[in-house]
């Protein structure tokens, strides 16, 4: 029994599929296979069952899962002490929705290869899909951790809470004409613009307009926050941005800022993890992105 064997079993009985526990452990699926087929032999136990689809865990793969992992993290707990360093290295897969990666991703990067400067980042950009999408990948051992609006309701998930966006009302100033608030009579006449259903914002629209006893109104929608600034922009409809971008493009004179009887409400900001997952490197991580979420940055990339 090699610590390698208990890897490739740690991470095919972690992961969703062989093909996503073979790029965990940068090895090909037969390599694996291999591994998990030696580690069998030397324990005289079957640990997957191979006749379905999937391959499942027998109640001698349960029962070593959680051994496994206490072995695993206590080899790297001894290279830490023995070597002296911080021990994160590696690669670090993890997802960030599309408003985080025109924000504050730059600085995350930037800190964490500042603090660990041998891990690998793959960061992996969700651009206005429904909220589950990177928690499943998640769940199934393809990110290490994500960035998501809202908590998770998944017993096998911990989310913990990191800060919140916030959001601004506004209109190009040849669509709203003299209109300084958002009415129902304006909401009647264009249609409002906005990421499509299942996603964070969109759940904030419908709390506000029912705060506010509007009529659903019309919507324009698309997964791409930059395009939806964009539409803005062009007067095809009225919507919100994040203050920071509201307030940039209102100071160039392309969008007017409209106030509300009630304002918008924040979107939390959650980090996501497997509950089961006590890895140094997804802690570590936790931690860095604490440090670096701030959804009030200004919108890099519509600067001129």
């Amino acid at each position: 029994m090699t610590l390698k064997q208990l890897e490739a079993f740690y991470w095919a009985a972690s992961c969703a599929n062989f093909s996503l526990a073979a790029e965990r452990v940068c090895v090909s699926i037969s390599s694996l296979s291999k591994r998990i087929a030696e580690l069998e032999v030397s324990l005289g136990v079957i640990l997957f069952d191979r006749s379905g689809q999937r391959a499942l865990l027998t109640d001698a793969g349960a029962a070593l899962l959680p051994r496994a992992q206490a072995m695993l993290r206590d080899a790297e707990a001894i290279r830490r002490d023995v070597t002296h360093d911080s021990g994160i290295r590696g690669t670090c897969r993890f997802g960030v929705g599309e408003l985080t990666a025109l924000t504050w991703l730059p600085t995350l990067v930037s800190n964490a290869r500042q603090r660990y400067p041998e891990l690998r980042l793959e960061p992996s950009v969700d651009a206005g899909s429904s909220l589950g999408a990177l928690e499943r990948r998640v769940h199934d051992g393809a990110l290490d951790f994500a960035v998501i609006a809202g908590r998770s309701s998944s017993p096998e998930m911990t989310s913990v809470d990191l800060g919140e966006g916030r959001f601004k009302w506004v209109g190009a100033p040849a669509l709203v004409g003299n209109a300084r608030v958002v009415t129902a009579k304006l909401l009647a006449s264009t249609p409002v613009i906005t990421l499509p259903p299942g996603t964070g914002t969109h759940r904030v629209l419908d709390e506000w307009l029912g705060a506010n006893n509007h009529e659903t109104p019309q919507r324009l929608t698309c997964n791409s926050w930059g395009v939806v600034a964009g539409l803005l922009v062009e007067g095809l409809g009225i919507g919100f941005l994040p203050v920071a971008w509201a307030d940039q493009l209102t100071a160039r004179g392309e969008l007017r800022s409209l106030g509300t009887r009630h304002a918008l409400g924040p979107l939390r900001y959650a980090f996501y993890r497997r509950r089961d997952d006590t890895r140094p490197l997804v802690t570590a991580m936790m931690e860095v992105v604490r440090e670096s979420i701030d959804f009030s940055v200004p919108g890099r990339w519509m600067r001129r």
